[in-house]
């Protein structure tokens, strides 16, 4: 058994001070259980705890890390930016520069706004949305996650026309009359949205590849009526790449799909480790954003120097070596691959999505490609599964609807001690 008496010590101690003792949900384990791991550093694919113990790490500070934790070229242009000063409240070269290599990698953005964290991105962008088409209304889909503000905390009610009503104390019924939920991989539930509410749609915003019900990819023939929709529409179509920016490709989701979003959000792997987030899109939506347009949206630390020297390395990185997408695809193959013959081995036929280096495996035996199916998962058995993996040193995401991420830093040493604990966890619950 590992000791873990310096987390536990830690937790007791958080919880006088911090809501739940932790600083976002999701790491309080109360969907898998038992009491959080407190993380003392990190190192290539790996991590340590306050208490010494060694963790391959399969969650990577929930996608940012694709190069793993603390990559010598991020840590030497954090060095540098340090040494000039860490905010200015002023416009910086490096702004400049950090905007064009996203233009340049991701050809749907021709203008882009530096901000400081993904909700911020999504929020800011369905408000340019609404500022451009002069409507209120946004159709989101159930499953799809962009981020804590308040109209994007919404949930069906009985029927596909029904308004939202909040998941979340403190959201309005104004604020969710206002958000239309529709169906992830299914046109006809958002063309019923649009008609029922003609003229009035602003946006539509979608998680290309969802990564908060698990992993799971919209059909390319659902993303094509989609944009076919908006053009007809005068909707502005919004990908949510805050996962998959960077993620699943240079150009991120919407390379590998073939589509064209009108506005993109992205976060996590253009900070390169640093809290950031970023909106950009067609020049004559983003012109409506202030000091352009009348549209506004500003940030005290908005295109910080250490965020924009951290992002620009890692995208620069990835631009310099595009075959990184390969060495992440052999990588992640090979683990997917693995896991399915301990599948096959133990008698279990648990669905298993993958895209690029993110993954997900359900407990569940059907399907699953939306989240009434993803919900079908045995989150009880994933709890079971999550400890016995814990225990042989694996950390994997502590919520069953989240997504496996595999970096450059993992070696074939960590997939296959991964391959076997995962063999090990799957026997052991098989047991229970």
């Amino acid at each position: 058994m590992m000791n873990t008496t310096k987390s536990k010590q830690l937790f007791e101690k958080a919880k006088r001070y911090i809501p739940g003792g932790v600083n976002s949900p999701v790491r309080a384990f109360k969907s898998v259980g038992g009491e959080p791991i407190f993380i003392e550093k990190g190192s290539g694919s790996k991590f340590y705890d306050v208490d010494g113990n060694e963790y391959i790490d399969y969650i990577g500070s929930w996608g940012p890390h694709l190069f793993g934790h603390n990559p010598p070229f991020i840590k030497q242009a954090l060095a540098e930016a340090f040494e000039k000063g860490t905010s200015f409240g002023a416009p910086t070269e490096l702004e400049v520069r950090m905007a064009q290599l996203i233009t340049d990698l991701v050809p749907s953005v021709e203008m882009v706004r530096m901000v400081n964290s993904g909700t911020e991105a999504t929020m800011s962008a369905i408000r340019a949305a609404r500022g451009y088409t002069n409507k209120e209304k946004f159709i989101k889909f159930e499953g799809c996650y962009h981020g804590h503000a308040d109209y994007f905390l919404i949930k069906a009610g009985s029927g596909a026309l029904t308004l939202g009503v909040p998941t979340s104390p403190g959201v309005t019924k104004g604020n969710a009359a206002d958000t239309l939920l529709a169906d992830f991989n299914d046109i006809e539930s958002v063309k019923k949205l649009v008609y029922a509410n003609k003229n009035n749609v602003a946006a539509i915003i979608i998680e290309p590849i969802a990564g908060n019900m698990g992993v799971v990819k919209a059909d390319e023939s659902f993303l094509v009526e989609l944009r076919n929709l908006c053009n007809e529409e005068n909707i502005v179509l919004i990908f949510d790449e805050v996962m998959t920016g960077f993620r699943v490709a240079a150009g991120g989701a919407q390379e590998i799909l073939g589509i064209k979003p009108d506005l993109t959000t992205f976060g996590k792997i253009i900070g390169g480790g640093l809290p950031v987030g970023a909106f950009g899109g067609k020049k004559e939506i983003m012109e409506m954003v202030a000091p352009a347009g009348p549209v506004y949206q500003a940030g005290t630390l908005s295109g910080n120097p250490l965020a924009m020297a951290a992002g620009y390395a890692a995208l620069s990185y990835i631009k310099e070596h595009p075959e990184i997408y390969v060495q992440l695809e052999k990588s992640s193959m090979y683990l997917e691959n693995g896991f399915k013959e301990n599948l096959k081995a133990v008698g279990k036929n648990y669905a298993m999505n993958r895209v690029g280096s993110m993954m997900c495996m359900f407990f569940t035996e059907e399907p699953v490609n939306d989240f009434k199916s993803a919900v079908k998962s045995d989150t009880a058995l994933y709890g079971k599964y999550f400890h016995e993996m814990l225990k042989r040193g694996i950390y994997l995401a502590p919520a069953q609807f989240e997504a496996l991420f595999v970096s450059t830093a993992h070696t074939k040493e960590d997939l296959d001690k991964t391959i076997k604990a995962h063999r090990e966890a799957l026997e052991t619950i098989s047991k229970q």
